[in-house]
């Protein structure tokens, strides 16, 4: 644990305590990892947009991987420095997709303006959709059958019951459509029983994020320490030598429980404290 050069953490549900406040056990733990020069890493699901609701200017990261790691910004020069968007072709074939079979769904703008997105409604009513709907209706533009966007992708967004067997299902039909894409879980941060279906360009994930960060600084990747809580922290976890999981996982992923405590109880500063001594 003395050789860790960087500590890459999840937001929600991991750094976050469930108000989306930080602990001062947190913030006092991120203050002294970066006066013992360890690169600090907040690997989020959020856009950027979103990232700066919750994380000021003055909270101490020095990079941020966002939206899954289709983009990397450096916190401190307040710059993008890494993103991976769906290919336009791509694009085109997963919009023709989801409309001829009537799913709701939301398409994201391409890194660095993701914030901004298209949706439109399926023939199926879906309350988590419109709760989405309602918290980002501002940057939102209601997308025609009949004049697609012309452009690359960051990604899309579909919301299903939570149902294991029907979330296998559609990942597996939204990846036979194009060789150069992913779907990635994710559990609702909005409502517990519903799952966010998430389609990326291929290699998107966190992991790629921080390892991408580990290429520019020339940190070994064994050198690192991830933490999260959700499926979609999966890869970080196996990317990172010294891998943890909240208390607070969803029960299918608990099997990875490394022993960190929850979100509300500090598990960020619980985990660094080896490191910290």
């Amino acid at each position: 644990m003395k050789d860790i050069k960087l500590v890459a953490t999840d937001l929600d549900g991991t750094f976050l305590k469930n108000d989306q406040t930080i602990s001062t056990k947190n913030l006092d733990a991120l203050h002294r990892l970066g006066e013992i020069n360890i690169v600090r890493v907040a690997a989020t699901g959020r856009n950027l947009h979103k990232v700066k609701e919750v994380l000021n200017g003055s909270i101490p990261f020095d990079y941020v991987v966002f939206s899954s790691g289709a983009g990397v910004f450096d916190w401190k020069a307040k710059k993008h420095i890494y993103n991976k968007n769906i290919e336009r072709e791509s694009s085109q074939k997963l919009v023709n997709y989801f409309i001829e079979k009537r799913l709701n769904f939301h398409a994201f703008f391409p890194v660095p303006e993701n914030h901004k997105h298209w949706y439109f409604r399926g023939e199926k009513h879906c309350e988590e959709f419109e709760r989405y709907f309602q918290f980002n209706n501002a940057f939102a533009s209601d997308l025609s059958e009949n004049e697609f966007p012309k452009t690359s992708l960051c990604q899309f967004l579909l919301i299903i019951p939570e149902d294991d067997k029907k979330f296998e299902k559609m990942k597996n039909e939204i990846e036979a459509i194009s060789p150069n894409i992913r779907v990635i879980r994710t559990s609702s941060p909005i409502t517990k029983s519903f799952i966010w279906v998430e389609v990326f360009q291929k290699s998107v994930s966190k992991g790629n994020g921080v390892k991408h960060i580990c290429d520019l600084l020339n940190i070994k990747y064994t050198d690192t320490m991830g933490i999260g809580n959700d499926y979609n922290d999966i890869d970080l976890l196996n990317f990172t030598g010294h891998s943890f999981i909240t208390k607070n996982a969803p029960t299918q992923i608990s099997e990875l429980d490394k022993g960190a405590p929850s979100n509300e109880n500090d598990a960020f500063a619980f985990v660094t404290q080896p490191i910290l001594k």
